[in-house]
């Protein structure tokens, strides 16, 4: 899995702030009422967990990143709230306790390297959910993955920092290879180079939900890009609503 290391320090410059209110609205309309306290699973830079947080919503969140969590609490305080935010890692959850909702965007359980990963994390899910609780995640679409994705390329250039962005299709069926290189102005006005490589992988909809009814969700709606519609075969982006 990648870890968003030196990403870290571009990452709310380069990625659209727009999605964090679309998955605010997604998240906020199916949620039951009575939800009061969420999970953040890859809660990333803390952008919709202060989001949830000015909701209403009792949100802890969990990263692998250090760098990422860093920005997160530093986010949180300047909006005004203390959140609770933990490293850790997606496959390993038990002992962090019990949540009415879980959420996990920005297609995060992409970086998981195969099913069994998959497994291990949405049996997690269903562990540290309270009984009735609500599971929202998405994840690429196997039509983003497989043809809109290979040969993609997107360049930034700002005056303080440069971004790359090019992917390829990868080794096994419905992944997708991300290199990524950056170069970050420092207080000497010089520019480092920094390089990562992401590597991302889906699966057709019906693997996600037989992964999810052996974990025990009892039931699961699947949506396509940010609408409550049904997936189409161009859809780009597949939300599942799982109830425990």
């Amino acid at each position: 899995m990648a870890f968003y290391e030196d990403f870290s320090r571009v990452y709310d410059q380069v990625m659209d702030q727009e999605l964090y209110e679309q998955w605010l609205d997604f998240t906020k309309r199916h949620l039951p009422k009575e939800t009061k306290s969420v999970f953040e699973l890859a809660c990333g830079s803390g952008a919709l967990s202060v989001r949830l947080a000015q909701e209403g919503y009792k949100v802890t969140g969990l990263d692998i990143s250090e760098e990422m969590l860093t920005l997160a609490s530093k986010k949180a305080r300047q909006a005004g709230y203390q959140l609770d935010f933990t490293a850790g890692d997606m496959r390993e959850l038990s002992g962090l306790g019990k949540f009415d909702a879980v959420t996990c965007y920005s297609d995060s359980l992409c970086y998981l390297e195969n099913l069994d990963e998959l497994q291990a994390t949405f049996d997690g899910v269903f562990e540290i959910l309270n009984e009735g609780g609500t599971f929202i995640f998405d994840v690429h679409s196997t039509y983003q993955v497989d043809e809109v994705f290979p040969n993609y390329s997107y360049h930034e250039n700002a005056e303080d920092f440069a971004f790359l962005w090019d992917s390829f299709g990868g080794e096994v069926p419905h992944s997708i290879v991300h290199e990524l290189s950056f170069f970050i102005q420092g207080s000497d006005g010089k520019f480092t180079r920094k390089d990562e490589v992401h590597e991302e992988r889906t699966y057709p909809i019906d693997d996600y939900l037989a992964r999810l009814a052996t974990a025990g969700f009892k039931e699961a709606m699947v949506c396509a890009d940010f609408t409550d519609e049904a997936p189409s075969e161009e859809s780009a982006r597949w939300f599942f609503v799982c109830k425990k």
